[in-house]
């Protein structure tokens, strides 16, 4: 396993598994919203794009459903490669 990083630095089309959440780093609403998306450790993710012109929002792929989130709360979400 390569060493933890945030999701907003994941590279495109990398897959990895989530190891942390801090959720309290998000708002209430945020992290209900994520928690109902199915974020949660030991979920596997993929930063698929993100916006142009500062690349905020990111597209990223939990389980199999494909999710905008801002950087900020990607951020707060902790993940590690197989690599």
């Amino acid at each position: 396993m390569t060493q933890p990083l945030s999701l907003d630095r994941l590279p495109f089309r990398t897959p990895a598994r989530i190891t942390a959440i801090d959720w309290l780093r998000m708002s209430e609403g945020d992290a209900r919203r994520l928690r109902n998306l199915g974020f949660d450790e030991g979920v596997s993710v993929e930063s698929l794009h993100a916006a142009p012109f500062g690349g905020d929002p990111l597209a990223v792929r939990v389980g199999r459903m494909t999710v905008a989130m801002r950087r900020a709360l990607a951020n707060a979400v902790a993940v590690e490669t197989g690599q």
